[in-house]
């Protein structure tokens, strides 16, 4: 078995979801028994579940008349007491307390809320506790939402320092061509060499959830980045979790190519909490993505396009526009913009609270 510690695994909907739209709950069962065997092997589990939207379908009718957002926080609202019913009774069968741990994106913006939660989920798990954690789709709605699951266990995977992600969806994996043509194959192992995924990757999403193969694709090249490995495999087949960590099943895994630090996991993530954008010229955009580890000095800024205070997350544009990459304020906007363009003065952002996105 691959010696992993800490797992975060996402199981989507269309693996806990049946083709009319209802829960799988059969399915749920062994992926919940195949959970507490990986557990009773000394390996700490957190599990980021969907699902709340099929239980709610199954509870209860809506009507046309509601709109989608309406319709979507009712059966989510409904079916999260069932989802986490659910799993509490499978996990009492093996002796396992699980918790529930409903989120927004709100919860990621600021330092404070963040760490408040990462300590929340650390002392589940030094009690034994499996956390689940699932969107809280009652608040979220539209640009307060995370882009699916696949992005929120991404976040978790960063935040708690987990060795791997899993991923479960309803493919084996990220194929190279179209699944349904005889000459696609599997993508077993990916290095980062910054590929294209969308020359190749379906953009289409899947029936019941949010994120389609590309989202995956991008979100796990960013988490193995930051040092934790991403396996994508298909959540439908018999013991599945078992043979990832077995490597005994074809899937698609991508290798962690360093490890970030704390502050860097955070703001590798935050893109959305960013408050502040800041442009510099083509020198400073040079100066930053080179392998020599540099801060952002105010002689390279050209721009400062919204405010911001400091401790605050902001992005780093370049003269076409471009993200370059996101980092922590050292000082807020205004002193930003007395510095702007002049030599010998305090980096705005240091090497050290800088994640660059190439």
């Amino acid at each position: 078995m691959i010696t992993y510690k800490r797992i975060v695994i996402k199981i989507g909907s269309n693996v806990l979801t049946q083709s009319n739209g209802l829960p799988d709950q059969q399915r749920i069962g062994k992926l919940a028994e195949q959970i507490a065997t990986i557990k009773q092997q000394g390996i700490e589990v957190i599990l980021v579940s969907s699902g709340a939207v099929a239980a709610g379908r199954s509870l209860i009718t809506v009507s046309d008349k509601y709109d989608a957002i309406a319709a979507r926080q009712l059966l989510a609202s409904i079916g999260q007491v069932k989802l986490i019913n659910t799993y509490a009774q499978l996990f009492e069968k093996h002796n396992i307390l699980c918790s529930q741990v409903l989120v927004t994106t709100e919860d990621f913006k600021g330092r404070q809320h963040y760490l408040n939660m990462k300590n929340c989920l650390e002392i589940l798990l030094q009690h034994q506790v499996i956390p689940i954690v699932n969107e809280n789709d009652v608040v979220s709605v539209t640009e307060l939402m995370f882009t699916d699951n696949d992005e929120l266990a991404g976040l978790i995977a960063s935040m708690l320092n987990a060795q791997a992600l899993i991923i479960l969806t309803n493919v084996d994996g990220i194929y190279d061509g179209n699944p349904n043509d005889e000459g696609s194959a599997i993508i077993e192992e990916v290095i980062d060499t910054g590929i294209d995924f969308a020359s190749f990757v379906s953009s289409g999403r899947s029936q019941f959830g949010r994120g389609g193969m590309i989202t995956k694709s991008h979100m796990a090249q960013k988490t193995a980045r930051l040092g934790i490995a991403v396996h994508i495999a298909n959540g439908t087949r018999d013991n599945i979790l078992i043979d990832v960590l077995t490597n005994t099943v074809t899937h698609t895994r991508f290798i962690p190519n360093k490890t970030a630090s704390e502050k860097k996991k955070w703001i590798a993530h935050s893109e959305k909490s960013a408050t502040g954008i800041v442009q510099v010229n083509t020198g400073a955009k040079v100066a930053l993505i080179s392998s020599k580890a540099t801060s952002l000095l105010p002689v390279g800024i050209v721009n400062i396009l919204t405010d911001f205070k400091k401790g605050e997350i902001i992005k780093l544009i370049d003269e076409q526009n471009g993200l370059i990459g996101l980092g922590i304020a050292e000082y807020g906007a205004d002193k930003a913009k007395e510095s702007m363009g002049k030599k010998n003065q305090k980096p705005l952002v240091h090497y050290d609270y800088l994640y660059l996105l190439g």
